[in-house]
């Protein structure tokens, strides 16, 4: 399989990692959008958020609760953070593993409102 995120977990590429157990990875973002940006990645490869199973139920909450701690170590919990997924091509979605981006550390503004 050629996944760059595949590779990261199998560790034949370097990441500079926040978290990691036994079903979820968590690494700095090469190119982060905020002063804390984190991919949070499910170990299994599952290519977008419409591939997931009911079985994956558990680990979208590991997922979520990674977030969380993440958020505490990192000072954010308690000021705000944002936690996003894209799901597909016009999404923007790039890496074809299911990822979570965690951005915070500055206010980030709405996502949503009035169209300029």
């Amino acid at each position: 399989m050629d996944c760059i995120f595949c590779k990261i977990i199998e560790g034949s590429i370097p990441s500079k990692k926040v978290l990691e157990n036994d079903h979820v990875v968590a690494f700095h973002d090469i190119t982060p959008q905020a002063p804390v940006h984190i991919l949070i990645i499910p170990k299994k490869h599952i290519p977008t958020m419409n591939d997931l199973q009911a079985e994956d139920a558990s680990l979208m909450g590991e997922i979520h609760l990674a977030a969380q701690q993440i958020a505490r170590d990192m000072g954010i919990a308690d000021s705000g953070y944002r936690l996003i997924n894209n799901c597909g091509k016009d999404s923007g979605q790039v890496v074809f593993h299911l990822h979570y981006h965690l951005l915070g550390g500055e206010p980030l503004g709405a996502l949503t409102g009035p169209k300029a």
